[in-house]
């Protein structure tokens, strides 16, 4: 009897530990309290990345314990372990450096060498081939209203020929709620898988830094966070006498390894208010523009661990305006050095996932690494209502 009672105490043990237990943890601002967006949460013993939303939310399914490592490249790391995580929401605090980034670096380079270097020996440090296992998310507002959402869980299959990164895509599981006006062009609609990889791993997006105008255009500057000197930070600011629609960019990186870790842009109400509005048929008159990326280092390992983009603009019709406006998340939950079999027919060679049909085994949404907020949610729920 009492052997008997053992082995049933022993295997209601094991079942409970078997189970998964689903966490959620809220970052914030340990002087302000207030949430910290894109906070990574790396789950060291399912090696499983999240991304904190802009509530600070994070939210994930986990068997036994583990370490959490959390970082932002305003803030200082943070270990936790998941035991002490009892609540149904547990705030984790983090320590920020931000007042600390006062330090001006003086180098014999100029600053726009010094990205070039950076840029250089990034590419030739991002790891390929390689398997990045990536979550997508993507919302459409048509002159006022959301009237669009579409998110999938995709695999790319990155490789380089002499650092020229291309990808191959298959996407697992997809969804796509609503109706766009004919009239919507689809290259106006999200992300355009064709080149996304290619762009991130390529750091298209800093080119504009790199052009020898930009020395007339930008005031460069690079600084140190000084109670976290893992990360330096280049800035570039538009000149006043700059001309155009240009963007003012932060790049952070880890000047040991001379690894980029974060690219950000967003055009300033400054700068749009300089910028004369286009009237020709067809013309797109920007009045948001933002963009970031967050690449991750783990170990040898260096790779694109998230991306967000927002844009709207104001597209001059025949005898009135279309208000547009996109906002995107691109979030890696898992990468592997191991190359995916697959048969050409099965690889995916449209721009976005609109028109693609939808295709849904799991709630693969709910395990995507990033969590929607209660407004997210709702536009989510309103928009997939109404195509009922």
């Amino acid at each position: 009897m009492k052997r008997n009672f053992t082995l049933f105490f022993l295997f209601i043990s094991l079942h409970l530990f078997s189970q998964s237990v689903e966490k959620t943890i809220i970052v914030k601002d340990i002087d302000s309290n207030q949430p910290i967006q894109d906070a990574t949460v790396y789950v060291v013993k399912s090696k499983q990345t999240l991304l904190s939303n802009s509530e600070g939310i994070a939210t994930f399914e986990l068997k036994g314990g583990s370490n959490l490592i959390i970082s932002h490249t305003s803030y200082l790391e943070s270990t936790v372990r998941t035991s002490v995580l009892k609540e149904k929401e547990n705030v984790i605090y983090l320590k920020s450096n931000l007042n600390d980034l006062d330090e001006i670096i003086l180098s014999k380079q100029h600053p726009q060498k010094v990205l070039k270097s950076l840029i250089r020996n990034s590419v030739n440090q991002l790891i390929a081939p390689v398997r990045l296992k990536v979550y997508s998310r993507e919302f459409f507002k048509l002159n006022g209203s959301y009237s669009y959402y579409t998110d999938g869980l995709m695999n790319f299959q990155i490789f380089s020929k002499s650092k020229d990164f291309k990808s191959t895509i298959l996407v697992e599981q997809n969804r796509s709620f609503g109706l766009v006006e004919e009239e919507i062009n689809n290259n106006l609609l999200g992300y355009n898988f064709n080149n996304i990889m290619e762009n991130y791993y390529n750091f298209k997006y800093l080119n504009a830094l790199l052009e020898p105008k930009a020395l007339k255009e930008y005031d460069f500057l690079i600084k140190v966070y000084s109670s976290n000197k893992e990360y330096y930070v280049i800035s570039a600011k538009p000149l006043n006498n700059a001309v155009g629609l240009l963007d003012d960019f932060e790049v952070v990186y880890n000047p040991e390894k001379k690894l980029i870790i974060e690219v950000s842009s967003v055009i300033s109400p400054m700068t749009l208010a300089k910028v004369k509005n286009k009237t020709t048929l067809g013309s797109k008159n920007i009045y948001k523009s933002i963009f970031k990326t967050i690449y991750r280092i783990d170990g040898s390992d260096y790779y694109l661990m998230s991306s967000k983009e927002e844009i709207g603009f104001e597209r001059v019709d025949k005898n009135r305006t279309t208000e547009i406006e996109v906002r995107n998340y691109f979030v890696t939950t898992n990468f592997s050095n191991q190359n995916y079999s697959f048969e050409e027919s099965d690889v995916f060679k449209d721009k976005n996932l609109f028109n693609k049909k939808n295709k849904i085994l799991t709630d693969y949404w709910t395990d995507s690494g990033l969590v929607p907020t209660d407004e997210e949610f709702e536009i989510i729920k309103s928009i997939e209502l109404r195509q009922e």
